[in-house]
């Protein structure tokens, strides 16, 4: 009889994520994890020493996946610079509804008591800079802009992962090229390269 293929942290985070892609993050527990690897719940502590590390662990892998999610979208949508991040992040609500309730919603690690906030969270700033030099406005402007996108966004994203809201890709891309473009046009009135 051959020796059991041992069970890697890999192989767990890949059975956690078809889990939570089918049922949601809530119905993961490690008798759950191990019926699906075929194995008793040992090996799942001998990788990880409780259920909060791996649970850590794996908000760290699915965010990964999520922003392989969000290249893969920039190399095929055939979209702007500019509107991959909002687009891709309503389109992963749409097509991914289970990780992204749990990357963005219930555990969503941001903290706006004021929405100048939304500049701690690493990266954003990054981000909010590169948008505004792809568009060619102050910086300033660009981070206004780009957190208003990303509230108006975020808000479609949320309707639609929650089933509230039912958007193609193509409905879902006008709106946000008409809001991101009155945003803009504030400050550049002749901006009309939304496309």
């Amino acid at each position: 009889m051959p020796p059991k293929a041992k069970i890697s942290r890999e192989m767990i985070l890949d059975t956690v994520l078809g889990i939570t892609r089918e049922t949601g993050f809530e119905a993961v527990n490690a008798r759950r994890i191990a019926d699906k690897l075929q194995c008793s719940t040992r090996p799942i502590f001998t990788c990880y020493e409780n259920m909060d590390e791996l649970k850590c662990n794996f908000l760290a892998f699915a965010y990964e996946y999520y922003e392989q999610y969000v290249t893969n979208y920039g190399q095929s949508a055939g979209v702007s610079p500019y509107l991959i991040l909002p687009l891709s992040y309503i389109e992963f609500a749409r097509e991914e509804p289970q990780l992204f309730k749990l990357l963005f919603i219930s555990d969503m690690d941001l903290n706006m008591a004021e929405a100048k906030d939304f500049y701690l969270e690493s990266g954003n700033e990054k981000r909010a800079a590169v948008f505004s030099k792809t568009i060619g406005i102050d910086l300033e402007y660009g981070k206004t802009i780009f957190l208003d996108l990303f509230l108006y966004s975020h808000g479609i994203a949320v309707l639609t992962a929650t089933g509230k809201l039912a958007l193609d890709r193509e409905s879902a891309k006008r709106m946000v090229i008409n809001t991101l473009s009155a945003f803009v046009r504030q400050v550049k009135p002749d901006w009309d390269n939304c496309v």
